[in-house]
C-alpha cells in the first residue's frame, strides 16, 4: 500500500477540480490523495510530508500562499504547485517568492498539469530560494499588467519566476505594448524592489547627450558642465536600469554599456574615479536586434550579455479576449481622475474595439479611454462615440452576436419545423463559409480553400454539392 511519502495531494475546496485533476493525474500513474481544504492537510502531515503538492490559492480555510509559507518552513524541499484562476503578476510572483516549484493558472490544460508533476518528482536537488526576500512595496501608481489570455497567462508565469532571479532580461514587444510595466512588475517583485527602479529611452535622449545621462559627468568635462552629474547607472545602483529601446543605441555607447554589464564598474565622463554600481540590466526594443547584428549596427556581445533571458509581449490584437476588461479598467481609472462621473460601455461599443486591431497596442486604447473619459456626453459610451475609424470595425459582428442570432433561428425552427432542422442549419453555414471565402479571394478557389483549411479538391466537391442542393424553389 502507499505511503504518503508516494503520493501526491491535491489540496482545493472545490470539489470538482480535485476530481478531474486527481483523476487526470492517476491516469497518468500517480498515487494522489485529496483534501478540500489545508485543515486536514495539515492534520494528515503529522505522519510525514508527500511527494508534492497541488494547492489552490482561494480557500476559506487559510489562503494557499499562506499554506505554501506553512509548508516550507518544515519541508522546505516539499515541491508544491500553486493552482489559481486569479492569475496575475501578484499572485505569481508571490507564489515563487515562497517557494512554489510551479504555478497553474485555471482553467487548465490536463496535460500540462500531468508535466508539472512530473517535473516535480524528477527534481534531484531544491531550487535555491531567496534567504528572507524581502515583500516589496507596491506602489499604487504604478499598475499591474492585466490579461487572461493565454499568452498574458504565459507571461505572469515568466514574471513570477525571473523576479527572484539576479538575470539580465530582454523585452521585445511592439511599440504601446506595456515593456516598461513587465520591466517594473519584475522590479517591483524582486529582492532589488526597495532600491530604485531607474528608467531611460534611449531613442529620446540626443545622441550626444545619452553618454552623460548614462554614466555622468565631471565639471568641466564638456561646455555647460557646470556641476557633477550622476548618470543613470549610479542612480540605479542596487536596484534596477530600464533601458527602452535600446536598439537605438549608438555603436560607441554599446562599446561602454558593454564593459559595465561585464566588469560592473565605469567612469564618469571627464572624471578619475572608478565607479562601481551592482545594477540589474533590463533592455526593451521593438526592432528585430539579431537582424540588427547581421547588419553590423548592434554589437553580438552585448546581446548575448543582455539576452540572457528573453521576454516577448503580445500585441493586442494577439489578445483580443483582453480588450473588453482593458477598455473598462482604463474607463474606470480615466472618469475617476478627471472626476466626469461613472461611465460604461455598451455591448455593440465592445464589438467595435475588439474588431480594431490596434497598432499603437495597449497605449493606444488607453488613450482612447481618457479621450472618452472627457468626451463621451452620457453614461453609456455608445458607437457614436468612437472615432470614425473605430465604428467601421463595427460592421462586422462579434462571435456573440451570430451566436446569438443563431439560437434564436434554432429555437425557432424546433419549435416550428422538427426532423431536419440540423442538416438544414449545416447547409446553411456551409454555404455561409463558402461564399464568404470566395467573395474574400475574389473567386480564387486555391486562396479560398487555404483560407478555411480544406483542399481544394473538398472546396469543389461542396461548391458542386451546394449548387445541386440550392433549387428548392
Amino acid at each position: 500500500m502507499p505511503t504518503d511519502a508516494d503520493c501526491l495531494w491535491v489540496i482545493d475546496d472545490d470539489r470538482s477540480v480535485r476530481f478531474v485533476l486527481s483523476e487526470a493525474l492517476r491516469d497518468a500513474g500517480f498515487q494522489v490523495r485529496e483534501f478540500d481544504g489545508p485543515g486536514p492537510a495539515l492534520a494528515a502531515l503529522t505522519k510525514g510530508p508527500p511527494a508534492a503538492v497541488f494547492t489552490d490559492v482561494r480557500m476559506p480555510e487559510m489562503d494557499g500562499l499562506k499554506l505554501l509559507n506553512v509548508l516550507k518552513a518544515d519541508h522546505p524541499d516539499l515541491p508544491i504547485v500553486v493552482m489559481s484562476a486569479y492569475t496575475d503578476v501578484a499572485s505569481t510572483a508571490g507564489a515563487f517568492r515562497g517557494g512554489a516549484h510551479d504555478f497553474l493558472s485555471k482553467p487548465f490544460d490536463l496535460d500540462t498539469a500531468v508535466a508539472m508533476a512530473r517535473r516535480a518528482l524528477q527534481r534531484d536537488e531544491p531550487e535555491p530560494e531567496p534567504a528572507n526576500a524581502p515583500e516589496p512595496a507596491r506602489p499604487r501608481e504604478t499598475p499591474e499588467l492585466v490579461g487572461e489570455a493565454p499568452a498574458m497567462r504565459e507571461l505572469f508565469r515568466a514574471i513570477g519566476r525571473l523576479a527572484q532571479a539576479p538575470l539580465s532580461v530582454l523585452i521585445i514587444g511592439e511599440t504601446g505594448t506595456g515593456k516598461e510595466l513587465v520591466a517594473r512588475a519584475l522590479h517591483r517583485h524582486s529582492p532589488r524592489a526597495k532600491a530604485p527602479f531607474v528608467a531611460l529611452n534611449t531613442a529620446a535622449i540626443p545622441a550626444e547627450l545619452l553618454e552623460s545621462e548614462l554614466f555622468g559627468h565631471e565639471p568641466g568635462a564638456f561646455t555647460g558642465a557646470a556641476r557633477r552629474h550622476h548618470g543613470r547607472f549610479e542612480q540605479a545602483n542596487g536596484g534596477t536600469l530600464f533601458l527602452d529601446e535600446i536598439g537605438d543605441m549608438p555603436a560607441a555607447l554599446q562599446t561602454r554599456l558593454l564593459r559595465v554589464l561585464a566588469e560592473g564598474e565605469f567612469f564618469r565622463i571627464g572624471g578619475r574615479e572608478l565607479i562601481h554600481v551592482d545594477v540589474r540590466v533590463i533592455a526593451a526594443t521593438h526592432q528585430p536586434l539579431d537582424a540588427l547584428v547581421e547588419q553590423g549596427r548592434f554589437r553580438a556581445d552585448l546581446l548575448h550579455r543582455l539576452d540572457v533571458v528573453r521576454l516577448n509581449i503580445p500585441a493586442l490584437r494577439q489578445r483580443r479576449e483582453d480588450i473588453g476588461a482593458l477598455a473598462q479598467r482604463f474607463l474606470a481609472d480615466a472618469v475617476a481622475k478627471l472626476g466626469t462621473g461613472a461611465k460604461r460601455f455598451d455591448r455593440a461599443t465592445l464589438n467595435a474595439l475588439q474588431a480594431h486591431d490596434w497598432p499603437g497596442n495597449v497605449r493606444e486604447l488607453e488613450n482612447l479611454c481618457w479621450r472618452l473619459a472627457a468626451l463621451a456626453p452620457g453614461d453609456v459610451v455608445r458607437l457614436t462615440d468612437l472615432p470614425e475609424n473605430l465604428r467601421g470595425g463595427a460592421r462586422a459582428p462579434a462571435a456573440s452576436d451570430w451566436e446569438d442570432a443563431l439560437r434564436h433561428w434554432a429555437e425557432a425552427a424546433l419549435r416550428s419545423e422538427g426532423g431536419e432542422v440540423y442538416a438544414q442549419a449545416l447547409e446553411r453555414f456551409e454555404q455561409v463559409m463558402l461564399n464568404a471565402a470566395l467573395r474574400i479571394t475574389g473567386g480564387h478557389r486555391q486562396q479560398a480553400a487555404e483560407r478555411l483549411g480544406l483542399g481544394r479538391n473538398t472546396l469543389t466537391r461542396k461548391l458542386g454539392s451546394s449548387r445541386q442542393r440550392r433549387p428548392r424553389g
